[in-house]
């Protein structure tokens, strides 16, 4: 009793944006996500032809969906559907209702396009506001947001978060390393918001340019859009002195806000009052159940320009239900290990760049900088794994390196059951990103 009692007087100090639905009742929560998804399916039958095409393949109807078990029974969206029906074949309001558009960076064929109402924006902005506030972030905060601007979601849907809670924001968008660095000493910014990898090339250039990250005022950085480790986690915050956190959101669904990690640090809250989150088999299209790993899907429940209906993530991780420190009764994501889409396939096994990352980050003389190069040697796939060294270990002795190099080997080897030649580079060979880190060179491809 002791302990009960203990524990609800530390969660009656957490801070929530909107409690009513971060610690609804689970019985409560699925009542609400079966009305919003039953609102949800009649909209796209009602008003896009190609869900109404869809669900009439799998005979069914908006009536049919009686409980949240029914939502197996729907077909699954991918971003070739909405690729397919560019640009704007699966908005469900008239154009006139759009106020705003975002895009992908489509990198390959058309674009995907993703449209708001005005009470999309307003949904938005208060999941990220939720998602800051999450993090320990408070109307008293300076944000620095060095996500891309543009149509990219990322730099939008910050902003409007921290605008919504009533934080000052920093608009700075990506690059600019060394302004960035001066106006955060300059504003005080106490919260940083970029990818993990843009944040571990300031952490770099602070020592570079002889900044002391313990005189900053930064105490919290929210980090996403790129998969990233615990070992990184441990690297961020020692360089920046900062907590780092992680976010998740993707474009299609409604860009960041998507889920949030809490100071409990054991994986991300699914904003479930707005999203329903399964786990499938990427091969089989089955359900999976909790703990298991698999492809995330997710329904959205509220978006009004653009629902979308079991979108396949190609992210693979793992959802969680057991209780968070934190008080919140949404169920957790854990961090993404890779994507379907992006897994190395070398010699029939299955390689995530996160994974080579996690083996890295265990050795104190390299840098969490890599490349992986992947090419066809005859018949055979070859993986080289440039790795670069930390400034301390450059200047060693010949043994030394080789010596490391064996036990890189010997550990990715261990890890991942696939041999790998391994190249060690000088410090600052491996180009940096301002955006997501480009980790894999497969020539295979070329």
């Amino acid at each position: 009793m002791l302990f009960f009692f203990k524990l609800n007087r530390e969660r009656s100090k957490q801070v929530y944006w909107q409690k009513e639905y971060e610690t609804m009742p689970r019985e409560r929560l699925a009542d609400l996500q079966l009305e919003r998804l039953q609102q949800t399916i009649k909209r796209v039958y009602d008003n896009v032809p190609f869900y109404r095409n869809k669900l009439s393949e799998a005979g069914i109807e908006p009536g049919d969906i009686k409980s949240l078990d029914d939502l197996s029974r729907l077909p699954f969206t991918t971003k070739q559907d909405l690729r397919d029906n560019y640009p704007f074949g699966l908005f469900a309001v008239p154009m006139e209702e759009v106020v705003r558009l975002h895009a992908s960076s489509g990198t390959t064929g058309k674009p995907t396009v993703v449209g708001y109402t005005r009470n999309d924006i307003v949904t938005w902005s208060d999941l990220m506001a939720r998602a800051l506030v999450m993090a320990g972030g408070s109307k008293k905060d300076i944000v620095q947001n060095a996500y891309g601007y543009g149509l990219f979601t990322g730099g939008m849907g910050i902003h409007y978060g921290a605008e919504r809670l009533g934080a000052t924001v920093v608009p700075i968008s990506g690059g600019n390393t060394s302004r960035q660095l001066m106006l955060m000493q300059d504003f005080g910014t106490t919260i940083l918001t970029c990818t993990p990898s843009y944040a571990l090339y300031l952490g770099e250039e602070m020592v570079n340019t002889g900044i002391d990250p313990a005189k900053l005022k930064l105490r919290i950085g929210i980090f996403g859009a790129e998969p990233w480790s615990e070992r990184m986690r441990n690297q961020l915050e020692a360089k920046l002195n900062l907590t780092a956190l992680d976010i998740y959101g993707l474009s299609e669904v409604i860009g960041p806000g998507v889920a949030m990690e809490c100071p409990e640090k054991k994986g991300m809250h699914i904003f479930e009052d707005n999203f329903i989150a399964e786990i499938i088999d990427p091969e089989t299209g089955q359900p999976l159940p909790y703990g298991q790993p698999g492809e995330l899907v997710i329904t959205s429940l509220t978006k009004e320009a653009l629902p979308i209906i079991r979108y396949r993530t190609r992210d693979i991780t793992v959802l969680k239900d057991d209780e968070c420190g934190c008080g919140r009764t949404f169920v957790r994501m854990e961090r993404v290990t890779g994507r379907t889409d992006d897994m190395l396939i070398i010699r029939g096994v299955n390689v995530f760049p996160s994974q080579i990352e996690s083996v890295l980050l265990e050795f104190g003389d390299t840098e969490p900088h890599y490349l992986l190069v992947v090419d066809r040697k005859g018949t055979l796939d070859d993986l080289e794994i440039w790795v670069e060294l930390s400034d301390k270990f450059f200047s060693d002795k010949v043994r030394a390196l080789e010596d490391l190099e064996k036990r890189l080997r010997a550990r990715i080897l261990s890890v991942l059951g696939i041999s790998a030649r391994i190249k060690l580079v000088e410090p600052r060979t491996i180009p940096r990103s301002e955006g997501k880190a480009k980790r894999v060179l497969d020539k295979r491809e070329i």
